[in-house]
């Protein structure tokens, strides 16, 4: 986040970024469809985060739980998290082998700004289950996972 008045503008130090992402994270995210929090409390660098999204109504994942990775290297928000998912899922823009996001087939992580956050990757994400050449590909059988 940038806060700006005039012509000059105070860039948000990447830990205060992340405690305010953590924050909103724990309260709840609109509908609960997407969530996220920090794996390790301990981790003073906040690098390692838990995602879930639910999958989306008329759509084959309309009612599985995914869980996903992001983690945040030292250049978060700058250059956006490495993002897998642990939860088996078919999409066009995840890697069948790893469960990573591609980001060159991922509009959000290829064309990554400051301002998002995880909470816009998740549901961006969410919401790309739902597009026409995801939301009716078969998908592995749920509660398997990406090693």
């Amino acid at each position: 986040m940038t806060i700006g008045s005039g012509g000059s503008s105070i860039v948000v130090p990447r830990n205060f970024r992340l405690l305010e992402e953590l924050e909103h994270g724990e309260k709840g995210i609109g509908d609960g469809s997407v969530s996220y929090g920090m794996d390790d409390g301990d981790d003073i660098y906040m690098r390692s985060w838990t995602g879930t999204i639910i999958g989306p109504h008329n759509t084959v994942h309309d009612g599985r739980i995914y869980t996903l990775k992001l983690f945040c290297d030292k250049d978060y928000p700058d250059k956006p998290p490495t993002v897998r998912f642990h939860s088996r899922i078919n999409m066009t823009c995840v890697n069948h082998d790893t469960g990573l996001v591609d980001a060159k087939k991922f509009g959000m992580l290829a064309n990554w700004q400051r301002e998002y956050t995880m909470e816009h990757i998740l549901t961006q994400l969410r919401k790309e289950m739902t597009t026409s050449q995801n939301r009716k590909l078969a998908q592995p059988a749920e509660g398997t996972y990406f090693y």
